[in-house]
């Protein structure tokens, strides 16, 4: 069984590519190793994997995917919009990582202690925000590299130093 834990958000499923059982796959966080050969679903609480036939790229962000034992576009259409997690060991090594990214993450202020995990990216506005959950409230911070003093990425923990009173 596969444990969330030793995955990474990477993008979403996008709608199906012609009719053979190609799908798009939208990158969000960071691009694909050659290694990839699958990427994981969330349904119904169990990560699922989805193995690949091949995979070409359509353009910095977008893959065009066959999924293995799908042949049609209604085949692969349950997929659409689906939240797609990758193996931690495949991302590349890149210090341009989306704020994506770092949704799961743990996070901690230096002067106020700890705070939460990120649960989502709000970026509806022109400032993006970490969607902090902690306990039955929801904190926003701004993701502003200014404020990030320290990031752990193998513990996936952030120590923030925030400017007093923005909590």
């Amino acid at each position: 069984m596969l444990k969330k834990d030793d995955f990474t958000y990477f993008g979403k499923f996008l709608k199906p590519h012609g009719t053979k059982g190609e799908i798009g796959l939208l990158g969000e966080s960071f691009t694909l190793g050659d290694e990839c050969d699958f990427v994981a679903v969330e349904i119904d609480g169990i990560l699922v994997p989805f193995f690949f036939e091949y995979k070409k790229s359509k353009n910095n962000d977008t893959l065009i995917v066959k999924v293995e034992r799908m042949n049609s576009a209604d085949e692969v259409r349950f997929l659409t919009n689906r939240e797609v997690f990758i193996p931690r060991e495949w991302i590349e090594e890149s210090d341009n990582y989306s704020w994506s990214y770092f949704r799961g993450f743990t996070t901690e202020d230096a002067n106020t202690g700890t705070l939460g995990s990120i649960v989502d990216i709000d970026d509806s506005t022109i400032n993006t925000l970490f969607v902090i959950e902690r306990g039955d409230e929801e904190i926003l911070i701004p993701a502003q590299e200014e404020f990030i003093e320290k990031i752990d990425h193998k513990k996936r923990h952030i120590l923030f130093n925030l400017p007093e009173g923005l909590i």
